[in-house]
């Protein structure tokens, strides 16, 4: 009893303890109008959000300021990701993260480019201590822009636990106050009746049912009879939220659920930490979650879904139901402004067995035994001796049935030879919270050894790279997607375009630009040398830039350049140019 009360502790603490008091931190940007884009635990497929995107209403350079008094401990620059990244250690026991940023303090701007400079990497994550850089409340950091995986100037800023890491919703502690008086929308509501086989969930195929927002602002559903629910089954609700004075949407805070007046269900993001990041696969109902702009929230908990989301949950969140009973449920949605909406909707047992409704089983009473596969056991599949998939315990939420299989070939873009069938281990819809590890036979030519790798087919028919290398008549790689696993060669070089005229004067020009883009594997690395030596360059994938800052002002001297850029299948594309500056 002892044991059970610590690990409820310690996964109240994982994802709803509470560090930072709701005070006055400092703004983190100046001259913005204070819109945002995205806020704190938005489910996305594969990852929780761990902040709050702050709009910079389009532009890149407004100033940046420290939240509080602290030390800079860490700036990282990425292509992907946040890009350029800055963390403030507060002296409260938080850390403050800045990201997407366009440059660093001028200070530590200088710093940052002489590391890139003595390494020689374009990408650098470096750390300091408090003597280093102290900063006090206000003090401006760097400058907000438009770096790593960003899709539009903004800045990414979250607050974190310190000693643990946890992202701290800064929203709900009321350290930043959106102006938001639009309550949250429910859109879709979606029930799965459930059985079991050998300790597996079966469902039935999803009876999805639209939500109509009525004139005064409340809901309710678009039949007005009752809906048809069997024995055991539990419900999907899809929602979303929007904020005062932009059209962007938003994820929700708190959603709860009654059945007949009594509280049997509630999903709450409070905060997490890291190791719970990617749970959101577990706490969405994934298969929907792939193709939705909103939130599938499932109102269930699976087997291996942390139950420190779930402030409530009454057996599992499975309703029961018999045939011919009459029930009310009632769902509430609230978003992290306190905005609430909700929805009630009559419910009816149906007559007739779940074996007779039941028209494409996710599990397959045929399968063999080893295909039956357990959360917390590694499991090995194999096709022939083509092809293997390694899953380690704990990559799976729930336990289910898998029924390897080969496909034929994909469709292939240009400049990508298919070396081998598909390989089917489990279905696309299906989460892994820890990657598999694949492994791929194929007769692979010699002069195409060096660019074999494995690819993924998407859900909507592509080809998407996954990487590994050719050892011994097989392709291996990890995965953290399901989907069906081919043998590729990437042949076509990435592609380089300058800015510029050939012979231009950049005398006046703050940088020397590139377009760089690639066909498939994407690119790995980019070195760029001026009159010989090497210079740092920063990549921005999404828009496909790659860019040199210049240091100081021009003089109008001629200068060489030349540009490599290889991608993950180590083809290699290579400019030469002359500009004068």
């Amino acid at each position: 009893m002892r044991r059970i009360s610590l690990l409820i502790l310690l996964a109240a603490a994982a994802c709803g303890a509470r560090a930072a008091a709701p005070r006055d931190y400092a703004f983190p940007v100046r001259d913005a109008a204070r819109l945002y884009a995205a806020n704190f635990g938005e489910m996305r497929p594969g990852h929780f959000h761990a902040g709050i995107d702050i709009k910079t209403d389009g532009a890149e350079g407004k100033p940046l300021v420290a939240a509080d008094d602290g030390y800079v401990s860490r700036v990282t620059v990425a292509p992907g990701g946040y890009g350029r990244a800055l963390y403030l250690t507060l002296a409260d026991g938080t850390t403050a993260v800045y990201g997407h940023l366009q440059r660093f303090r001028d200070d530590i701007e200088r710093h940052v480019d002489a590391e890139r400079r003595r390494r020689r990497a374009n990408g650098v994550d470096l750390h300091f201590g408090p003597e280093a850089w102290p900063v006090r409340r206000g003090d401006r950091v760097g400058l907000s822009g438009n770096s790593g995986s960003s899709m539009g100037p903004h800045l990414h800023y979250e607050l974190r636990e310190t000693a643990s890491g946890r992202r701290l919703n800064i929203v709900r502690e009321g350290i930043v106050r959106p102006h938001d008086d639009l309550p949250p929308r429910i859109l879709r509501l979606h029930y799965a009746e459930i059985d079991s086989l050998d300790g597996v969930c079966v469902r039935a195929p999803m009876q999805s049912y639209p939500i109509l927002r009525t004139a005064d602002g409340s809901y309710r559903p678009s039949r007005r009879e009752a809906v048809e629910v069997g024995r055991r089954g539990y419900f999907v609700a899809e929602v979303t939220d929007r904020r005062n004075g932009v059209h962007n949407t938003f994820g929700i805070w708190r959603l709860t659920a009654w059945i007949d007046g009594e509280r049997y269900f509630e999903y709450r993001m409070d905060g997490f930490t890291p190791d719970l990041a990617r749970c959101c696969d577990a706490v969405s109902c994934y298969p929907l979650q792939l193709d939705s702009r909103c939130e599938a929230i499932r109102l269930a908990q699976l087997d291996r879904a942390p139950a420190c989301f779930y402030p409530c949950m009454v057996g599992r969140g499975v309703v029961r139901t018999e045939p011919g009973e009459r029930r009310r449920l009632r769902i509430e949605v609230e978003d992290d402004c306190g905005n609430r909406s909700s929805v009630e909707i009559d419910l009816v047992g149906r007559t007739g067995s779940f074996r007779a409704r039941r028209s494409a089983p996710d599990a397959d009473s045929t399968a063999r035994p080893e295909h039956l596969l357990h959360p917390d056991r590694q499991a090995t599949l194999g096709i022939g001796r083509e092809a293997t998939c390694r899953i380690p315990a704990g990559a799976l939420y729930e336990p289910l049935f898998c029924r390897p299989a080969r496909r034929p070939a994909p469709c292939a873009p240009e400049g990508v030879v298919v070396l081998s069938p598909a390989y089917r281990f489990l279905e696309a819809t299906t989460p892994l919270r820890q990657a598999a590890q694949i492994a791929v036979a194929a007769s692979v030519p010699r002069s195409l050894r060096l660019r074999a790798a494995l690819a993924r087919t998407t859900r909507r028919g592509g080809l998407a790279f996954v990487g590994g290398h050719y050892t011994e008549g097989r392709i291996a790689a990890s995965c953290r997607t399901a989907g069906d696993f081919a043998v590729v060669a990437d042949t076509m070089p990435p592609r380089i375009r300058p800015l510029f005229e050939e012979g231009a004067d950049l005398s006046s020009a703050e940088m020397l630009r590139f377009r760089v883009g690639d066909n498939f594997s994407g690119v790995a690395s980019c070195t760029l040398r001026i009159d010989g030596e090497w210079v740092p360059c920063d990549r921005y994938p999404v828009q496909s830039l790659l860019f040199h800052r210049f240091d100081g002002q021009g003089g109008r001297r001629r200068h060489e350049a030349e540009l490599t850029v290889t991608d993950a299948s180590g083809n290699t594309a290579r400019w030469r140019g002359v500009f004068f500056r």
